[in-house]
């Protein structure tokens, strides 16, 4: 496969997408709220269609960056874009059951034909029943596909590669059937790595680097378990919140220990009957004298019995009903413990029993009086926690899309080595056509989601705006990593249904990734809203 043909496609999708946005654009009058919910089927099914284009567009790039392409890449090329340019024709898979198709957007198939017509040439290069067969047989064989990382970067995911083999490997399924903590000693040798604290000025006791090398050690953790590539993220989202908005003395009292790993950080913003809608939660935080006073409830909390900081998100404005009356309170406590989890006055809590993402455990957290040190208030200015929370959603959803793609390469790494060792009527069920082009497209789909994370990341690192980017990363490597491990359970067979192999937790760990950080639908809406802004 040339790369002229990847260019083509690359051409051809970016010219449905501006047909698509012109079509939509015309049906959501100024961006009223109104008019984009009662449109969500195109506006959503519009986010589908610029991830796709924009994914595309990264593959090609990709292969052009490459010296020498090998058969591997072009054939993992050639069965992404053939497939991803069929759907764009014919149908986006928004879920398992909602396809969204081009009448869908308002377009014609005549708009559609004359798209792809420059595609069309190139009709043997595309996704064939032989290149999925070189593609599962070749990763049987051990090969990978190359990557264009540096020598830095090529270095710490081989570190992580053998932290994983020697820390998690063997180690993770138990921890999750269990519904065990990952032990403390797991976390320091982390910490002694630097994950806390990879994106954190060195200054701060950081090691100063970019949002590409987050997503190279959120990746190669994930890939070893959720749950231990997760514990970064609160480290990232505390970091994030504190160095771009603290005051100089909140940076000196917090940053350094975050870096270290000494001081562990959790995220507490969502509420019971409040979650995508932040600008409306109800915890109150109430000044008095040299603290403020909390009373209120959070859940879905991740790590907070262990953790020494909680970012909470507060209304500090009683008066106010929306986004002006918040603000975040770096809020200290002292780590609990599975007999006693919130040795805190004014706080207490409840697990939320999960199927997956554990490791860490989920909490519902009552607060009733408890105090936080004024100094604390994040910039020290009220009503500025939601804007400062907004700054740090784009890492945020990079690291989350850097997981996803870390989960969906666990799956196909458990589903190559069962179908190469699971042997049926005289041979390895690898063999066979169906199973093989389960393999080929999961792979060719982490190629794609790969591609796109890591062009949010560099964007990010560029210091351009990439909320749209990181939000299409995010959108497509959940759903990348949750149809990896579905294949991988169904490569099993009914083995896959067994608690007792790995691939069941992986199926778990992956339902979580299109929900968190943003739900798809969420997530489809924001990424719509600014494609259309400014579209007409």
């Amino acid at each position: 496969m040339s790369i002229a043909f990847a260019k083509a496609c690359a051409a051809a999708a970016s010219g449905i997408l501006a047909d698509a946005k012109h079509a939509v654009g015309a049906r959501v009058d100024g961006l009223s709220g109104a008019a984009l919910d009662a449109e969500q089927r195109a506006t959503h099914g519009l986010a589908w269609v610029a991830t796709y284009a924009t994914a595309i567009d990264q593959v090609a790039r990709y292969l052009e960056a490459l010296e020498v392409p090998s058969e591997l890449e072009t054939d993992l090329a050639g069965v992404l874009l053939g497939e991803y340019m069929a759907q764009l024709a014919g149908g986006i898979p928004m879920s398992q059951g909602e396809i969204v198709r081009p009448a869908d957007l308002g377009l014609t198939q005549a708009q559609i034909a004359a798209r792809l017509a420059p595609v069309e040439a190139f009709p043997a290069q595309a996704n064939t029943p032989a290149r999925r067969a070189r593609i599962a047989a070749a990763l049987s064989q051990g090969q990978t596909p190359q990557d264009t990382l540096d020598e830095t970067l090529h270095a710490m995911r081989d570190e992580m590669r053998k932290f994983t083999a020697a820390e998690i490997d063997g180690k993770a399924h138990r921890w999750h059937l269990d519904n065990a903590y990952i032990p403390l000693d797991t976390i320091g040798k982390m910490a002694a790595l630097g994950v806390f604290g990879l994106t954190l000025p060195e200054d701060h006791g950081g090691l100063g680097l970019g949002k590409v090398a987050m997503c190279v050690v959120s990746e190669e953790l994930s890939r070893g378990y959720i749950g231990v590539g997760s514990l970064g993220t609160r480290s990232e989202i505390a970091g994030e919140l504190i160095l771009g908005s603290g005051t100089e003395a909140q940076k000196e009292r917090f940053l350094p220990g975050i870096a270290s790993g000494a001081i562990l950080p959790t995220a507490v913003f969502t509420e019971p009957d409040i979650g995508s809608d932040l600008a409306s939660i109800r915890t109150r935080a109430v000044r008095d004298g040299g603290v403020y006073k909390v009373y209120g409830n959070k859940t879905w909390i991740t790590h907070p019995v262990r953790a020494d900081l909680m970012t909470l998100l507060v209304r500090t404005d009683p008066a106010s009903k929306d986004h002006r009356g918040l603000s975040m309170l770096l809020a200290e406590k002292p780590r609990g413990t599975d007999a006693d989890p919130f040795p805190a006055p004014g706080m207490s809590g409840t697990e939320i029993e999960v199927l997956g993402y554990r490791g860490m455990k989920e909490y519902e957290i009552a607060f009733d009086g408890f105090e936080v040190k004024a100094e604390n208030l994040l910039g020290g200015v009220e009503g500025e926690g939601f804007r400062q929370l907004m700054r740090t959603f784009e890492a945020a959803r990079i690291q989350t899309a850097a997981r996803a793609v870390g989960v969906g390469q666990a799956a196909l790494d458990t589903a190559l080595g069962y179908a190469n060792a699971r042997g049926q009527f005289g041979r390895k069920i690898a063999a066979f056509p169906r199973v093989a082009d389960k393999i080929a497209m999961m792979a060719a789909e982490l190629l794609a989601a790969r591609a796109l994370a890591y062009h949010a990341a560099r964007e990010k690192d560029s210091g351009r705006r990439c909320d749209l980017e990181a939000g299409m990363a995010k959108l497509l490597a959940a759903r990348v990593a949750w149809a990896n491990a579905d294949n991988a359970v169904q490569i099993h067979g009914g083995n896959g249904f067994a608690l007792e192999f790995p691939v069941s937790r992986l199926l778990c760990d992956a339902r979580i990734l299109s929900i968190f950080e943003g739900a798809a639908e969420i997530q489809a809406q924001i990424i719509a809203r600014r494609l259309l802004d400014g579209a007409n």
